[in-house]
């Protein structure tokens, strides 16, 4: 079968598993990203999180992550919910709102792996999802499926950026697909939102300065001097998504596993802070949420009050 009709097929099998968009990239050396990341790593942007220093190559080159790749597929997944939090409430990211993205996207992307496997021949691949040293929103940008917002949040035209980002690398050859162009224009909507001026300049994003990265990823102590600046963000933030213009396009997804129990909608602030182990164990089994742990959310929680 040609190299058109396998990539057809392909783009078709991932629309029938519900992923948004589909695009596809040759496997190489990300060159024009190299600089940016070793930068972004000399300025100490990365804070505690040590893991971003590892396996440099690895995230610049996926040909080294899977021997002899010849394509990257790069696979949107949409988690904009039909509703939010109430008003009176410690927040928590959206994406966070179901079960976790990692198992829901992990076994769509088998599920394309098989439908390739069995109805276009043997290939080696693997699958990622956020955790791996891969550059997703690059290869993503790379296939054609959005654009580098100011905020480095992949945007696409009409649909926003509240989707989730995962890859297929395989040694298949398969057409490829040219990059999107840039439509943020003059705009800065991001950078003047952000409480704790984590945007330091459009494009570059000060890991260590943005409240997703001291609610999650911090296990030490919050810094005092941040009082006053969180927004009543409790777990990640969506500030900078939720002023963009272009997420005024963001439709709600359609995945079951994604929609949030009840109460976690209709919790209230004084909720959040009376809340127990066994509670949070009930609200949050198999959720991203727990990587922080209770032991976490209630420090976040006890800095919001």
């Amino acid at each position: 079968m040609s190299i058109e009709k396998n990539t057809q097929r392909i783009k078709a099998e991932a629309q029938r598993l519900g992923f948004l968009s589909c695009g596809i990239s040759k496997a190489g050396f990300l060159e024009e990203e190299a600089p940016r990341l070793e930068s972004w790593l000399n300025r100490n942007m990365h804070g505690e999180m040590a893991y971003m220093e590892d396996h440099f190559d690895k995230r610049l080159d996926p040909t080294i992550l899977v021997p002899d790749s010849k394509s990257v597929i790069s696979l949107l997944l949409n988690y904009y919910p039909g509703e939010t939090q109430n008003e009176d409430s410690f927040k928590i990211s959206k994406y966070a709102y179901g079960t976790d993205y990692h198992y829901v996207i992990k076994d769509k992307l088998k599920a394309l792996l098989y439908f390739i496997e069995t109805e276009i021949g043997a290939v080696h691949g693997r699958a990622f999802v956020d955790s791996a040293p891969v550059l997703d929103k690059a290869w993503a940008a790379k296939s054609g499926l959005g654009w580098m917002g100011k905020h480095t949040n992949l945007l696409t035209k009409k649909v926003g950026s509240f989707y989730f980002i995962a890859e297929l690398i395989l040694d298949l050859d398969l057409e490829y697909d040219t990059p999107a162009t840039d439509h943020c224009g003059s705009c800065t909507a991001c950078i003047d939102a952000c409480p704790t001026q984590a945007i330091v300049e459009p494009y570059v994003v000060d890991g260590s300065k943005c409240i997703s990265y001291f609610t999650i990823e911090l296990k030490n102590e919050i810094p005092s001097a941040l009082s006053g600046q969180f927004d009543d963000w409790m777990f990640g933030c969506d500030i900078c998504q939720d002023v963009c213009p272009w997420n005024k396009f963001s439709k709600p997804h359609q995945e079951p596993l994604f929609e949030p129990k009840p109460e976690l909608l209709s919790m209230s602030k004084k909720e959040w802070v009376d809340i127990s182990e066994e509670v949070f164990q009930q609200l949050f089994r198999k959720s991203a949420v727990k990587r922080a742990k209770f032991s976490g959310l209630k420090r976040n929680i006890n800095f919001l009050k």
